[in-house]
């Protein structure tokens, strides 16, 4: 059975439902979690905040976080999701921000992501260094490890 599979079929017998927030996978995530019948059960709604602007307006990043961290920091992962949960109503809310490629720098590389998974536990994050896989390796991979934590936050 597949990651979503199974997501679905755990937060449909716990009634828990999904948000999404995503900059470099630009809706990967959201896609994957729809791709099979009955996901409305859990998911509610996915932002595609590529811009900053858009991380402000649709999720609340705060302008300083952004300017003091950048995009790629988990402290706009942490925003994000928290955003996502607060302002879709949903049980989960993961984000997903990072560096795709081509391209990067010393400091912030290509395949570098950045993660938020927001409960009502609180929220954690964490950065995963994928390497430079190519643009659509790094998005997958970072779908996939994104659609892996929720499965984390809610399975036994």
């Amino acid at each position: 059975m597949s990651v979503v599979a199974d997501l679905l079929a755990v937060c449909r017998a716990k009634g828990l439902t999904i948000a999404t927030a995503e900059s470099c996978t630009g809706g990967m995530v959201a896609a994957a979690l729809t791709d099979l019948p009955g996901s409305s059960d859990m998911f509610l709604w996915g932002a595609v905040t590529y811009s900053n602007a858009a991380k402000q307006s649709m999720l609340a990043v705060q302008e300083e976080t952004l300017a003091a961290y950048g995009a790629v920091s988990e402290s706009v992962a942490r925003q994000m999701a928290q955003g996502a949960r607060d302002r879709s109503g949903a049980d989960l809310a993961v984000s997903v921000t990072g560096i795709a490629g081509p391209g990067g720098s010393e400091f912030k590389p290509e395949g570098r992501v950045c993660f938020g998974l927001a409960t009502e536990n609180g929220t954690k994050t964490e950065t995963v260094d994928f390497g430079p896989l190519g643009r659509d390796e790094v998005r997958s991979v970072a779908r996939d490890y994104a659609l892996s934590l929720l499965l984390g936050s809610v399975a036994p």
